[in-house]
């Protein structure tokens, strides 16, 4: 395995325990692209605790990273999982400083996230007048067995205009802590390689 490769450990970003005595902490990052194959879940917008007017179907990509620096080098081929974005837009406009709430799902192959919170928008128009970017802060309220919370943010960029040559999506960080005490190292790679054996022979 090279360097590059190793980069993206398991099958989903960075996925690691703290090296901190008694953490119990696992850390994913990710990236997602509004795809048109997929459809929002009505559900989860449904139990969003405001009337969302944007929802968006999008895929979840594993980037990779170069070791040197952290560069994005590789964004990702493959998709490994789905996610629903439920969005607030008050202002269509997207002026600077504007806060959305959102509640989005994350389909993930350690099971489904579900996050709170609000994307605030820091310009709307670099590269292109029209191309929103935003950064977000959530809390995870919904997450799968085994996990007891934590957080999600973003740097994300939006495409209202549908202009040419961007996308909507984000780049993600997870960060969640696992109920217990720290798993077996040992255990949990031996879970990472059944499960990558897994997906290869899909």
């Amino acid at each position: 395995m090279s360097r590059l490769q190793g980069s993206a450990l398991w099958g989903l970003g960075l996925l690691c325990l703290s090296a901190n005595a008694g953490a119990s902490e696992v850390v994913m990052q990710f990236r997602t692209q509004e795809d048109a194959s997929v459809q929002a879940e009505a559900a989860v917008c449904a139990a969003a605790p405001f009337a969302a007017n944007v929802k968006l179907g999008a895929s979840v990509y594993v980037p990779q990273h170069q070791p040197g620096d952290g560069r994005v080098v590789y964004p990702g081929g493959k998709r490994v999982g789905t996610a629903t974005a439920c969005i607030q837009v008050t202002d269509p406009a997207f002026p600077a400083g504007q806060q959305l709430n959102v509640y989005m799902r994350y389909n993930l192959p350690e099971g489904g996230f579900t996050a709170r919170g609000t994307c605030t928008v820091v310009s709307n128009d670099v590269p292109a007048a029209g191309l929103v970017l935003a950064g977000c802060a959530m809390k995870l309220v919904e997450v799968p067995k085994g996990f007891v919370g934590g957080t999600v943010s973003s740097t994300s960029v939006f495409n209202p205009r549908k202009l040419p040559g961007y996308a909507t999506g984000s780049y993600y960080t997870l960060y969640a802590y696992r109920d217990g005490s720290p798993r077996d190292a040992k255990k949990l790679k031996e879970e990472r390689d059944a499960a990558a054996a897994a997906r290869a022979r899909e």
